[in-house]
């Protein structure tokens, strides 16, 4: 098997495990879905556009985080309830990962295509324009999120997993930040990229 095989193997077997006896079957389908759209894209696009290995690796990791808070709810994942108390948190933090991968994933993903397909020919440009993206994708879902609450009340607390928090929606929004710029310095600002 090659490497893309392994993380198909992968993927399935942590979707098979968050599948079986979710918290919540209608949390975990809203929670699941970008990772299972995400890797049929990618597989169906595979010949035309290959992203890095380590892009690959990196959208693995964000589909993992996706699924374990698809089959816990983001606000009740074990390790991070565990974790409130030594850390002194007053809620379970395990979003923030989330939030975090949601710009973290999505800069690797926007900076290998608006570069290799020369969209910028600027690397000034292409970290804007890649934050841009992060952004603009974390303001989508939180948009998502206010109409999932908005349309039913009974998967909204747990699609939401604010946890009584009133700056979720910003905080969230920050960590995307975070997510993204910390790989744009992974990346040099773009200066790791080659173009293909």
């Amino acid at each position: 098997m090659n490497r893309y095989d392994w993380m198909l193997v992968i993927f399935t077997a942590v979707l098979v495990w968050s599948g079986i006896a979710p918290k919540d079957y209608p949390t975990w389908a809203l929670e699941v879905s970008p990772a299972v759209i995400g890797a049929v894209l990618l597989v169906a696009t595979r010949k035309r556009f290959q992203f890095s290995d380590f892009a690959y690796w990196v959208m693995l990791a964000h589909a993992v985080v996706l699924m374990v808070g698809g089959h816990y709810t983001y606000a009740e994942v074990p390790l991070f309830d565990w974790l409130r108390e030594p850390m002194g948190w007053s809620r379970n933090n395990y979003d923030k990962v989330g939030h975090f991968m949601q710009g973290f994933s999505p800069a690797v993903i926007a900076l290998e295509i608006l570069w290799r397909n020369q969209v910028v020919k600027s690397r000034g440009w292409l970290v804007f324009l890649t934050i841009c993206v992060c952004m603009a994708v974390s303001a989508v879902y939180e948009l998502i999120e206010w109409l999932v609450a908005v349309l039913s009340q009974e998967a909204a607390d747990a699609f939401l997993g604010t946890q009584g928090y009133e700056w979720d929606t910003q905080s969230d929004m920050l960590w995307c930040l975070i997510g993204a710029c910390t790989m744009m310095l992974l990346q040099g600002f773009g200066g790791g990229l080659r173009r293909r």
